[in-house]
């Protein structure tokens, strides 16, 4: 059986100068990235920021995904491993939270070259490299906007009222709260969502967790959509112009709009790219990164993810 993993590359800018973290790991004798297996019932972004913060100390949230390695183990079981960037702000890089201990006993903070000579295993350094793309293209700094369909909703055939009124099912109340984690792990400090009772049932878990007040808008609700008074443009281009992460709720038939939207705010992607993470299930969700720096460079990254239930 195929063991899964999830870790980062945790990173930040010293002056203007780029440094990211490696760990010891005594009982290995290795120098490698934070990384750590997936645990029962977690996605691999939730895992990539418990084990940053169990073997470092650092809270984190995810940036763009730095791809997979894959390798056989010495019990003969294959071993895949995800990994993201995260850049680490301000003073949380002295690691105050850093504890030595039997798994890991020292952290240390190195250039990219330095890194590279240092770490253990060729399949780490291949995951700085392409981090180093990002660093050279001037885009590893990124925010990221998180487009989301509500989950599961009683269908119009069995509910007596208004479509806007419809709420979510018992299933879709646990795939918002399934979901939670996994939003978390990128951070977002702002929740918009469609006026639709089922759009603000989705979001009401994160915002109940993270204490992030939900902003309700008609401007991507379906309604509005389905009788043209919407303005997808309006609020995407608004959640583009603040830099900031950010969630943005509405219904299948919206949610193409405004990742195309997306796209042509941060100056075009591939149409192929966008229409699949357009096309999402109830409860999914695509987190499209853009770089903070070249907010019109395009989009750097697509993920995108799904509740499990």
């Amino acid at each position: 059986m195929t063991v899964y993993a999830a870790g980062a590359v945790c990173w930040r800018l010293d002056g203007d100068k780029v440094r990211v973290l490696v760990i010891h790991r005594p009982l290995r004798n290795d120098v490698s990235l934070p990384k750590g297996k997936v645990e029962a019932g977690e996605t691999l972004p939730e895992t990539a920021v418990r084990e940053v913060l169990e073997e470092t100390g650092l809270a984190v949230d995810l940036g763009v995904p730095l791809g997979v390695t894959s390798y056989t183990m010495p019990n003969n079981r294959d071993k895949v491993v995800y990994y993201w960037a995260a850049e680490v702000h301000g003073a949380a890089h002295i690691g105050e939270a850093f504890v030595p201990n039997d798994e890991v006993d020292s952290l240390e903070w190195l250039s990219l070259r330095k890194a590279k000579k240092v770490l253990t295993y060729e399949r780490d350094v291949e995951v700085l490299e392409r981090f180093q793309l990002l660093v050279d293209q001037g885009v590893a700094r990124t925010f990221a906007l998180i487009a989301l369909r509500h989950a599961k909703t009683i269908p119009g055939s069995e509910f007596d009222g208004p479509d806007a009124e419809r709420p979510l099912t018992h299933r879709g109340r646990t795939e918002a709260n399934v979901i939670v984690p996994t939003l978390r792990a990128f951070g977002p400090d702002v929740i918009v969502t469609s006026d639709a009772r089922r759009c603000r049932e989705t979001v009401a878990p994160f915002s109940e967790a993270t204490e992030i007040r939900v902003r309700p808008t008609p401007l991507i609700s379906q309604d509005a959509f389905e009788d043209g008074t919407s303005d997808v443009r309006r609020v995407v281009s608004k959640r583009v112009r603040k830099l900031r992460s950010a969630i943005l709720c509405a219904h299948g038939p919206v949610l193409p709009e405004i990742v195309r939207e997306i796209g042509l705010a941060a100056g075009g992607t591939r149409q192929a790219s966008l229409t699949r993470a357009g096309d999402l299930p109830v409860g999914g969700f695509s987190v499209l990164h853009l770089s903070l720096d070249q907010p019109g460079s395009g989009i750097i990254a697509i993920e995108t993810h799904v509740p499990q239930v």
